[in-house]
């Protein structure tokens, strides 16, 4: 596979740390580029200089700009945007805000995240709710088909992750969209895994509510993440906390603020929100489109090649897959994988079964590795990464065979 068509020589030359060492983690946390570093750094060395509250009125157009660089991400209104310090924080908080009541229903996917499912599954205790997991197909998506045949009067809420953080399956959001809309019923999207590494437009979608991050393949900070909320809902969503960005006081009273400020509060990571907007910027100057292309490409050859080493298999699923490749191993510890591969100067990750806790659990899986290229990765990369688990996997095999 040639991969001419994209300028990797200046993909690299954006991002320092890929001279230093092979970054295959970036479904966790993807290398910053230049431009995001440079932006923080300045803005943190004026706040050491004049003060922070003061530095924040000084960069005021740029902390505002970052709601319009995610809501040009999303295909949304600025309005419609609201910035936290983490997706999770935001997913947690857009789900407490639905109206929901005893014997209602909550239907989700078997690959949510832990923290979310955990959070699904406390809420539905707490207030006697229905929460149900959704069959799959044969490729390990949500069947769209039996999903529509679970919809009845009691079904409030379905929230699905786009892409898991253990798998390279890519659900079918928009399909969901349309069952969800068609039956008038709240759609909650998890794409912290999809914003960067696919194109996510929320109209295409027909989600009512989004959350996302920055530090995953949009290659922003850490401390980071957004909350998409359709404006024709918003009024019908009441935050559990508030703060005064969420709320106008009111002399004895208050009114919550439209849209989705409501779920913002005042104090903020200000150079994060402006490394934020930056890296925003930064991957729509590239072209999530052209980018996620160099992704899958990456990811394709990738697994091909892993596939092809003795004792490696490659587990995860999908009609079409993205970037993050999961894999298991014959007579092989996952974290001593890792180890080898980090000793060698290769970063990938260990997922744990708490992390994709039903998903995991259903396919008897306790840990798996978890390999996530970004289109600042170079084939030699993904090349020693191949060579370097050959290495693993061969001394394994003749300790076997001496033993």
């Amino acid at each position: 596979m040639f991969y001419d068509t994209f300028d990797l020589v200046r993909a690299r030359a954006d991002t320092p740390g890929v001279e230093h060492v092979v970054h295959l983690n970036n479904a966790g946390a993807a290398l910053a580029p230049k431009p995001v570093v440079d932006a923080m750094t300045s803005h943190l060395n004026l706040e050491s200089r004049i003060g922070a509250y003061e530095a924040a009125e000084h960069a005021q157009e740029s902390i505002d700009h970052t709601h319009d660089a995610i809501a040009a991400l999303l295909n949304c209104t600025r309005f419609e945007v609201a910035i936290l310090d983490s997706a999770s924080r935001a997913w947690a908080m857009a789900l407490s805000s639905i109206p929901l009541r005893a014997g209602d229903r909550i239907l989700t996917s078997a690959v949510e995240y832990g923290s979310n499912y955990v959070s699904l599954l406390h809420l539905a205790q707490r207030l006697e709710l229905e929460l149900e997991i959704l069959p799959v197909d044969e490729h390990g998506l949500v069947d769209v088909m039996e999903l529509e045949q679970r919809i009845d009067e009691r079904v409030r809420l379905i929230a699905v992750a786009h892409v898991p953080m253990h798998d390279g399956l890519i659900n079918p959001v928009a399909e969901i969209g349309r069952v969800a809309r068609r039956h008038g019923i709240t759609y909650l999207v998890d794409a912290c895994q999809s914003v960067g590494q696919l194109p996510v437009d929320v109209a295409e979608i027909g989600c009512d509510l989004l959350v996302g991050t920055g530090r995953k393949y949009l290659r922003g900070p850490r401390g980071t993440g957004f909350l998409y909320v359709r404006r024709e809902i918003a009024h019908q969503l009441t935050p559990a906390i508030l703060g005064l960005d969420g709320a106008e006081w009111l002399a004895g009273t208050y009114r919550l603020a439209p849209g989705a400020r409501r779920f913002e509060t005042w104090e903020t990571n200000c150079a994060s929100r402006i490394g934020l907007g930056v890296a925003i910027d930064y991957a729509l100057g590239w072209g999530v489109e052209r980018t996620s292309r160099q992704i899958r490409r990456l990811a394709q050859d990738l697994r091909r090649d892993l596939a092809g080493i003795p004792g490696v298999l490659v587990a995860d699923r999908g009609r079409e897959r993205c970037g993050n490749i999961a894999l298991t191993f014959e007579d092989r510890d996952p974290y001593a994988v890792r180890e080898n591969l980090q000793r060698a100067g290769i970063n990938t990750w260990v997922c744990l079964e708490n992390a994709a806790c039903v998903d995991m659990q259903q396919r008897g899986l306790s840990t798996l590795l978890r390999i996530s290229p970004h289109y600042y990765n170079s084939p030699e990369e993904l090349a020693r990464l191949c060579t370097t688990l050959e290495e693993i996997m061969t001394v394994r095999r003749v300790a076997r065979v001496v033993a």
